[in-house]
């Protein structure tokens, strides 16, 4: 069996919690930039996380505070897939990653670590990107600051989900009439 250790999340983990759901205050912020909040759509937003994995992990975020992936509405759920294959796209374009690791952690049993507001993670990954330093000096390289990934992935991911914003609300919309 081998084990991971991941000694750079301790921060969050042992970190204080708000009382506050962090996910519904950044949104309610309006300070998009500083939030590092890279879109907002109809039913959901698109937010960097603040402890990645790797540079350019993304969550897309329903509005809707549920930790209940089932208590989505079709529309909700509709924008939030197509938001990940916007956000793919522009991972693909911006930064390459040789695969994406796209995933929910429903509940903290199942590692949420925000598990009162259901999120899709999409972590881009490289061959070769768990390196030795993460193991031995108890350090993980996450090679781009949160700021620059948000100025290099914030305009692709607009562009993308303009270009289909009246396909998901077509989609939405017959969804709701079903």
């Amino acid at each position: 069996m081998k084990h991971l250790w991941a000694p750079w999340r301790i921060e969050y983990v042992a970190g204080e919690k708000s009382e506050e759901c962090i996910l519904c205050q950044k949104l309610q912020e309006e300070a998009d930039e500083d939030n590092h909040i890279l879109y907002r759509g109809k039913h959901t937003f698109v937010i960097l996380n603040a402890f990645p994995y790797n540079s350019g992990h993304l969550m897309v975020v329903p509005y809707e505070h549920t930790g209940r992936f089932t208590e989505l509405s079709p529309a909700q759920v509709v924008e939030m897939m197509y938001l990940a294959q916007v956000c793919i796209q522009a991972l693909r374009e911006g930064l390459k990653p040789d695969g994406i690791n796209l995933g929910m952690n429903i509940g903290q049993a199942a590692g949420a670590g925000i598990d009162d507001h259901v999120h899709l993670h999409i972590v881009p990954r490289w061959v070769g990107d768990t390196n030795y330093m993460t193991a031995v000096g108890q350090t993980r390289i996450v090679p781009q600051a949160l700021a620059e990934s948000a100025r290099q992935l914030r305009p692709l991911i607009r562009q993308a989900a303009e270009q289909c914003t009246q396909t998901v609300n077509l989609v939405g919309d017959s969804a709701k009439e079903q």
